[in-house]
């Protein structure tokens, strides 16, 4: 492993390399990162869909298991996902490496782009292929969509908060491995983490929603009132918890 010090470093030029990238760069990553996450989560859902009622708390564990697949495949082969760049550019904005509008294009196209890949698997995957369009596994994917809708701005913004710690400090750890099985593990435990407690992640959520939305469980209108406060509790998860904590820790002149 890195040292702190050193993944700080390592954390902002990556930052301003994610900025750097030309805008089809950030299309085709952005897209797969998107649809990446939201692959891990129909993951989830085959998975535990008819063991999940029956197996309660641990199904959700062994569902979380399998979840990091997607950010696995975005930091190793490649791919561009706006939780990790809240970390990892907010890092190169307090080092200076970029302007704080730099920060706030690269967020809009990086979310653009993810949440469009997120609607890909969605509808051709879930609706139209029917990965979640029936039996147990409509069931489950109900059941997720509605327990992430039903609950407060306030929930969802301090869920989203939480959700990015982790996946921040996954970023954080797979900076600092040096080999890749130690970025596999660094990736692994975070994100799991974060999926077994049900914290929301908002590109995550633009997969499920809307897959409840196209067997008719939820409306657009639903998906916007969530997306916004998880979004923003995403922003402090990562820019704050985890870059904002150990620039002010390990940042020395």
């Amino acid at each position: 492993m890195y040292s702190p010090e050193e993944i700080l470093k390592i954390s902002a030029v990556n930052g301003a390399k994610k900025v750097a990238k030309p805008l089809l760069a950030k299309a085709v990553l952005g897209f797969i990162g998107g649809a990446m996450i939201s692959l891990g989560y129909l993951a989830y859902i085959r998975v535990i869909a008819s063991v999940a009622e029956a197996w309660g708390s641990f199904a959700s564990l062994i569902g979380a298991s399998v979840f990091p697949i997607g950010l696995i495949v975005i930091l190793l082969a490649g791919g561009e996902l706006i939780t990790g760049n809240m970390m990892a550019v907010a890092v190169a904005w307090f080092e200076k490496r970029v302007s704080f509008v730099e920060l706030l294009k690269n967020w809009a196209w990086i979310t653009l782009f993810n949440v469009i890949g997120a609607l890909f698997v969605a509808f051709v995957f879930g609706h139209v292929v029917g990965l979640t369009a029936s039996g147990d596994y409509l069931h489950e994917t109900l059941t997720l969509a509605q327990g992430k809708i039903g609950v407060s701005p306030l929930q969802a913004f301090l869920s989203g908060i939480g959700c990015n710690w982790f996946v921040g400090l996954a970023l954080w750890l797979s900076y600092g491995a040096k080999d890749a099985a130690g970025k596999i593990l660094g990736i692994w435990f975070p994100v799991m983490i974060f999926v077994a407690i049900g914290f929301q992640h908002s590109v995550a959520n633009a997969f499920v929603i809307p897959a409840a939305i196209f067997e008719g469980g939820a409306t657009w209108g639903q998906f916007i009132q969530n997306f916004i406060p998880v979004y923003l509790g995403n922003i402090i998860g990562g820019a704050v918890f985890v870059s904002g904590f150990y620039y002010l820790a390990y940042h020395h002149d």
